[in-house]
């Protein structure tokens, strides 16, 4: 193993895509309300999208984020935990 590549998932299997299948119509969450809250979101914090892309859609870690936006670590956590309940909201009243 490379040193360091444990931080960038390097012990971890690739797992072909096909063997994770979504079925989305499973999902409560309809993605296409999920993604007009985002743009929603994006004109009055642009930061807290940005954040929610990498840890929801990216797959980031806290830290990982923080590190790519030059910002601490509390403060992506402070903004995932503000942008997610602002989330919630919205798709509560869609």
């Amino acid at each position: 193993m490379i040193p360091g590549a444990g931080k960038r998932g390097g012990v971890q299997r690739p797992v072909a895509l096909e063997e994770h299948t979504v079925a989305l119509e499973n999902k409560p969450t309809d993605l296409a309300d999920l993604d007009e809250a985002l743009n929603r979101l994006e004109k009055i914090d642009p930061r807290q999208t940005r954040i929610v892309e990498l840890r929801f859609f990216g797959g980031l870690t806290v830290e990982e984020i923080a590190s790519v936006m030059h910002m601490s670590a509390r403060s992506v956590r402070r903004d995932w935990s503000s942008a997610r309940a602002w989330l919630y909201g919205e798709m509560r009243e869609g």
